[in-house]
């Protein structure tokens, strides 16, 4: 059965203690205000996954605005365009991301969930270099 996609629950300020799944956020957890304080709410695991596509991002676009978005981080390419990610138990996700050029669609197709969503499971080697230039094209497309 397919795995809802809802607006992803805030990670507490420390990692939770069950390290199959985040903690939702509570009145005792403030909901982060940086990409490091959302990333640091994870599990060690889910952590790094969560870094390296940050870092792929960042990567693919020198010089964007990372900014807490929606609940989730973005790194921004423009004034209102960004790409945002975000941790779910089972796999990462990335919004919005439009259709792309055919070759880059073609090797996104297998990890398209919606129209507008990528992901990549935990469980799978997550293909940095694929966040990477999915980034890329996303970024010249709206900064032309």
């Amino acid at each position: 059965m397919a795995e809802a996609e809802t607006t992803p629950t805030k990670p507490p300020t420390k990692a939770p203690t069950n390290a199959s799944a985040k903690a939702p956020a509570t009145k005792d957890t403030a909901a982060p205000t940086s990409v490091t304080a959302y990333l640091d709410g994870f599990p060690a695991e889910q952590r790094e996954v969560l870094e390296q596509v940050r870092t792929a991002i960042l990567r693919a676009v020198p010089g964007g605005e990372e900014k807490i978005r929606y609940g989730m981080p973005a790194v921004m390419f423009a004034d209102r365009y960004g790409l945002h990610f975000a941790g779910w138990k089972k796999h990462v996700g990335l919004y919005p991301v439009g259709e792309l050029d055919p070759d880059l669609e073609a090797e996104v197709a297998r990890h398209r969930r919606t129209k507008d969503t990528v992901r990549f499971f935990y469980k799978d080697p997550v293909p940095y270099d694929l966040v990477e230039r999915i980034a890329r094209a996303l970024a010249a497309r709206h900064t032309r």
